[in-house]
């Protein structure tokens, strides 16, 4: 079989494996919605009144778009790497032709197709329920599918230094969460103080947000990087570390358990 065929047929199988799971379907779903209804229709700051939430709700479609695209790849990939080695799964793995990146490349298709499904819902709540004003950039497919990639990487990682599935989805949430509000998603840089910026800096999600903020937010006024557009800079810059970050996960899937 081609390397194709064998990623194909390792996407059909991660997919038939996701669609299983009801609750975790649901959840997938169902928390970028809430998150959505809670801060964006029922928590209402006006803007210019200072404090968190007080931007105009176009300012906050990254971190919306982020839900998913940071804490999918986390909490799936993460448990799945670690449900195979409990399962000693990766061991069976090492008798057949498909290798750690193609098993990798394969789940993290699948994520792309679920991720990319819930972008769409996100877009269409955030445009109903908060009013935002946002220009559908064609730059927001690559956006997501590079972030998707990166943070599957990440998330391999996770699965294959925490002892457990338990383990995985909790080293989950104790990095996604401080990325998710750290990295100019929903709180912007001026509302923290001026020794964070570095490591705001140093986090992948930070070019996630500046880069889907500058090619969606028609008011916005991002900083060119080297002269370059911004929407098209952060990306690139987003592009080399997720192609670190998915190398690195790879290399770390044991080969047995």
């Amino acid at each position: 079989m081609s390397r194709l065929g064998r990623i194909r047929s390792a996407t059909s199988a991660g997919w038939r494996s996701f669609i299983r799971r009801r609750t975790a379907v649901f959840f997938t779903f169902f928390f970028p919605v809430i998150l959505i209804v809670i801060f964006g229709a029922l928590v209402r700051t006006d803007p210019g009144e200072g404090g968190l939430f007080a931007e105009p709700a176009a300012y906050y479609v990254p971190g919306y778009l982020a839900v998913v695209v940071l804490f999918t790849p986390f909490s799936r990939m993460g448990s799945e790497v670690a449900r195979h080695r409990e399962g000693n799964r990766f061991e069976k793995l090492a008798t057949t032709p498909l290798t750690r990146t193609e098993w990798l490349f394969a789940q993290t298709a699948v994520n792309a197709v679920i991720i990319g499904l819930a972008s769409l819902l996100i877009l269409a709540l955030v445009v109903l329920l908060t009013g935002a004003e946002i220009t559908f950039s064609a730059l927001l497919v690559p956006y997501i599918l590079v972030g998707v990639v990166g943070f599957c990487g990440i998330g391999a990682l996770l699965g294959s230094y925490t002892d457990s599935q338990d383990g995985a989805i909790a080293a989950s949430n104790a990095i996604g969460l401080p990325l998710l509000f750290l990295s100019e998603t929903f709180i912007s840089l001026d509302q923290l103080p001026g020794w964070f910026e570095p490591l705001v800096n140093l986090s992948p999600l930070t070019y996630f947000s500046r880069g889907v903020r500058a090619a969606t937010d028609p008011a916005a006024n991002p900083t060119t990087i080297a002269g370059l557009d911004p929407a098209l800079a952060n990306l690139a810059i987003l592009a080399v570390l997720s192609a670190i970050t998915f190398a690195l996960g790879a290399r770390s899937i044991p080969r047995t358990d």
